[in-house]
């Protein structure tokens, strides 16, 4: 019977059981930045501010937890036991989603900067962009999950689905921009609520990123 490679059964030896747990703890934390952001922005528009302060600073702990996973990571493949291409595929795959959590934290600490209330038609719209970036990341982690179970078909189709929501999400940042633009906001709250959608896009565009990889991955192992 052919071994079947995946993303974490590279590091199926006793020896990488660290990295192991390592990387299901890595996923984990960046699955938590985006749930964090996600719980900030229900409070901007709420206009609960201490729990947007905490659900903000949640995230920055969350993407630090993330960085230190990373480095420790990194650091153990660089001195492991594993040869290319199998190390390096890791350490991209680690980077990959490394981004995602640096991506959702600069775009918590932007959504932090705005202090006015927005009006409610752009609330709506960067509303709408997060529930996209929390059904990414959601498929992401489901496709991640049927990987290391070698249920290729399932990982594709959940990497297919990631790449159709991020379709959906540069039409969302159109229309959260035009909302932008419509609502007459002061320069200061303009500058930031713009450099928000820019964000809220990125973070799905390095979703993306990590489903192809995964995509990727799920092909060769066929």
């Amino acid at each position: 019977m052919r071994e079947i490679r995946n993303i974490l059964g590279w590091l199926g030896m006793a020896e990488e059981e660290s990295i192991i747990e390592d990387a299901k703890k890595h996923v984990e934390e960046t699955y938590k930045t985006v749930t964090y952001f996600s719980e900030a922005v229900k409070a901007f528009i709420e206009g609960d501010l201490n729990a947007k302060t905490a659900s903000i600073e949640n995230v920055r702990k969350s993407e630090h937890a993330a960085d230190i996973l990373r480095s420790k990571m990194i650091s153990e493949l660089s001195e492991g036991i594993l040869l290319p291409p199998d190390k390096e595929d890791l350490m991209h795959f680690v980077r990959t989603l490394d981004k995602i959590a640096d991506w959702t934290n600069g775009a918590a600490r932007i959504l932090g900067y705005i202090e006015y209330k927005l009006p409610d038609t752009v609330l709506k719209n960067i509303a709408s962009a997060t529930e996209l970036i929390c059904s990414s990341i959601s498929k992401l982690k489901e496709a991640i999950e049927s990987l290391t179970k070698n249920d290729l078909k399932k990982a594709l189709a959940d990497c297919q689905n990631v790449d159709e929501i991020e379709h959906q999400a540069d039409d969302q940042k159109k229309l959260l921009i035009e909302s932008i633009i419509h609502a007459k906001l002061e320069p200061t709250s303009l500058l930031l609520s713009y450099e928000l959608a820019e964000y809220l896009e990125g973070v799905t565009d390095k979703i993306e990123d990590a489903a192809d990889f995964i995509k990727v991955v799920a092909i060769k192992s066929k």
